[in-house]
């Protein structure tokens, strides 16, 4: 277990924990470990590398060993990145030439003339079955020989690895961190979540978690201890069963619930006595998990018990019917009663923000119009922080789509908008995009609502004397919710632009297969600047004008990756868009590893096709799609920037392609390349304008700032805040 929360605090934080106590002198391996690290784009930060001279040499190479480890497999540098052809990207031949001499070989092979018309007989020209195709034709050691040395440059990725507290600290930090989420949590932080609650269980706890699923792991460990869990509704009570099942807290998908003890069993059916008891109409709720209930009811007993909470199991059986407010909503909507509505939303400030547009296109005049608005204000103190945003978001998009104005990005030439189109991505990543048929909003609402959104986020925002940004964050999305963000290195929200520098972008996917043989396809949709006009690249054309494909790997027992260059001088296209298609094998979920990343260097660095310090992003392949869209690459007036997309499609049962999935794609990346999303230059303006000091660099002679940036300076005052993408959700208020 201390060795598993070691790592997790290493990954989350790139803090080392203090977990040696011996004393020596080990500044020879310290200057050794970061040695290491440099060639793999990390540093050791000045207190690190005391901190470990400071220990006995056995002990600080068992902690240099253990670091090692974990940031190699952030960047992915833990497996043996070998491409089809050996030289790539250099000799990689036209596509046709090379399914040519694949054929020749294959009949070359062939013993005699009937042998040769039996492969055409038999495979029906499958050039994917020849013999010499998909499977590598050299050796890793034969590979390494034949590319020159890695040439490091300045523009090389440093992130740097400081020294924190104590193991206990360090995990109870970041435990307190996710725990305290006001934004729905990703499925892998709410599984360091689940290996942090048991681990920090004797510790202090947080006062309440916010978030629903996250709150129902935290009260898995209170029930296992002995603790009252923090229960308000009666679907907290179904996640919390399903955490004690070891089942998905989120109720996406269905758990297999466990023979529970008798008492946790009492501990269950008394908190559904508690919330029936104080708010009968909560019993509502059960008809949105009716199955799951039916499932629990057969596990918990409740014939047997005759408190209030009985009632939820009868309604999950349809013997008593207790409508839900949505239902009682739809209902009133229906009839034409347009108040009742607005006075049932009243009571559920939440359901009510978030049926702002709705109910402002229902508005009869602009009494009713006026009346929603003041119901609004009133409901913003009442509702989380991230609702506050997403309002405030919402409204930003409508008013763009209503004045159709130039830029979604709020620099010319990065895409077009597309405001008559709108773009829905739900909890997994899956993505759509419609017509907007909406009617317009009412301007003088919409100023309303947005100045009112702005002075409720400025209420709630800490105010700091000194904000200093670092200016590459500003066009960072704020992450109102991680619930489709994969697992990763330089992950950042879905919405975030970025710069990207350097003379190549060279993406890559690397998988090994778990039991089936497995094809994984690495490929790229070129677009112009209207995304439109589109041409690929993939393992059917591998080279043309700017851009060389690595070749295709049809299995990968013992790991497989594919790689693409693209030259960001030579290449005609505005708009690259990479690519993972499934083709056939094991999903994304299913495989012993797979990852997405993409590095940026200069064409003069030469080195292996995979170097870990030109390594900008490395995002794990999850879920059950079959085509995973990470993020699209667009060239402006002032150059390159990534736009952050986590898209997990459902795709095909099999043999996905590029050029089948090409205007799905186009749709969806212009739609979402329109879209305005809060970004943190938002939050910083608003501070700006309320009279907080902003700067850009580091001030001479202040005290305690808040940094905001992608890695912190070494020396800052104490007592400084620090915000990075490891802990970006602490920009979100509560």
């Amino acid at each position: 277990m201390s060795q598993q929360i070691f790592d997790l605090v290493v990954r989350r934080t790139w803090r080392v924990p203090l977990t040696a106590v011996s004393s020596g002198d080990a500044a020879s391996v310290a200057r050794r470990f970061d040695g290491v690290l440099l060639t793999i784009g990390y540093k050791a930060s000045g207190r690190l590398l005391s901190y470990l001279g400071t220990l006995t040499p056995q002990d600080a190479r068992l902690v240099s060993v253990q670091v090692l480890a974990v940031v190699q497999e952030a960047v992915g540098a833990h497996a043996q990145h070998n491409p089809y052809f050996r030289d790539f990207p250099r000799n990689v031949p036209d596509t046709l030439d090379f399914w040519v001499s694949c054929l020749q070989d294959a009949l070359k092979d062939a013993p005699g003339a009937a042998d040769a018309g039996a492969i055409f007989a038999r495979r029906e020209f499958d050039l994917l079955a020849l013999p010499r195709y998909g499977s590598y034709q050299h050796t890793y050691e034969e590979m390494v020989a034949a590319h020159d040395a890695f040439l490091p440059a300045l523009g090389d990725r440093r992130t740097v690895l400081d020294v924190g507290g104590t193991l206990d600290e360090e995990a109870h930090g970041l435990y307190r961190h996710l725990a305290g989420s006001t934004t729905p949590l990703s499925d892998a932080d709410l599984a360091a979540l689940a290996l942090l609650a048991p681990y920090c269980a004797g510790m202090e706890q947080p006062a309440t978690v916010p978030q629903r699923s996250a709150r129902a792991i935290v009260n898995a460990t209170h029930v296992l201890y002995g603790r009252e869990p923090e229960i308000d509704t009666v679907t907290d009570v179904l996640r919390l069963a399903c955490a004690l099942s070891g089942g998905d807290v989120t109720l996406e998908t269905a758990t297999r619930f466990r023979s529970l003890p008798r008492p946790v069993r009492r501990t269950l059916l008394a908190a559904l006595d508690a919330v029936v008891g104080a708010s009968p109409a909560k019993v509502g709720d059960v008809g949105t998990h009716r199955e799951a209930w039916k499932r629990l009811g057969e596990r918990l007993h409740p014939h047997e018990h005759a408190g209030p909470g009985a009632r939820v199991f009868a309604v999950a059986r349809g013997e008593d019917d207790v409508p839900s407010l949505p239902a009682r909503v739809e209902r009133a909507f229906a009839s034409g009663a347009r108040a009742e509505a607005l006075r049932l939303l009243a009571a559920a400030p939440g359901a009510l923000v978030r049926r702002a547009d709705h109910l402002l296109r229902s508005a009869a005049d602009d009494a009713e119009a006026a009346a929603v608005v003041d119901a609004l204000e009133r409901a913003l103190p009442d509702v989380s922080g991230r609702v506050v945003l997403g309002l405030r978001e919402h409204l930003e998009n409508r008013r763009a789509a209503t004045n159709r104005q130039p830029s979604a990005s709020g620099r010319p030439g990065v895409g077009r908008p597309d405001p008559g189109r709108r773009v829905f991505v739900n909890r997994r990543g899956g993505a759509w995009a419609s017509a907007d048929e909406r009617s317009p909003l009412p301007p003088d609402a919409l100023t309303t609502l947005a100045r009112a959104c702005d002075a409720e986020v400025l209420r709630r925002v800490p105010r700091p004397q000194d904000l200093v940004v670092d200016p590459d964050l500003l066009d960072v999305a704020l992450p109102l919710s991680a619930r489709a963000r994969p697992d990763g290195a330089g992950v950042l929200p879905r919405g975030s632009r970025t710069r990207v520098t350097g003379e190549l972008l060279r993406f890559f996917v690397h998988w090994r297969e778990t039991r089936q043989t497995t094809d994984l396809d690495l490929s790229c949709l070129l677009l112009d600047r209207d995304f439109t006009d589109a041409e690929h690249v993939s393992w059917t054309r591998l080279r043309g004008e700017g851009f060389v494909h690595s070749g295709d790997l049809t299995e990968a027992p013992g790991g497989a990756t594919e790689f693409v260059d693209v030259s960001t001088r030579r290449i005609r296209r505005p708009v690259v868009v990479p690519e993972v298609h499934l083709y056939s094998g094991e999903r994304f979920d299913q495989l012993a590893d797979g990852f997405f990343g993409f590095m940026s260097r200069d064409t003069a660095q030469a080195g292996l096709p995979f170097e870990p310090a030109t390594v900008r992003l490395k995002s794990d392949l999850t879920g059950a799609g079959r085509v995973v869209i990470p993020a699209a690459f667009l060239r402006g007036e002032d150059g390159w920037e990534a736009l952050w997309l986590h898209l997990d499609l459902n795709g095909s049962p099999g043999y996905n392609t590029v050029e089948e999935h090409r205007v799905t794609t186009t749709t969806l990346v212009r739609a979402i390349a329109a879209r305005r999303y809060l970004t943190v230059r938002y939050l910083v303006e608003l501070l700006r304008a309320d009279g907080v000091k902003v700067h850009h660099e580091m001030p001479q002679g202040t005290g305690p700032v808040t940094y905001l940036g992608f890695g912190a300076p070494e020396e800052l005052p104490t007592g400084s805040r620090v915000v990075t993408p490891q802990n970006l959700l602490d920009l979100v208020p509560a």
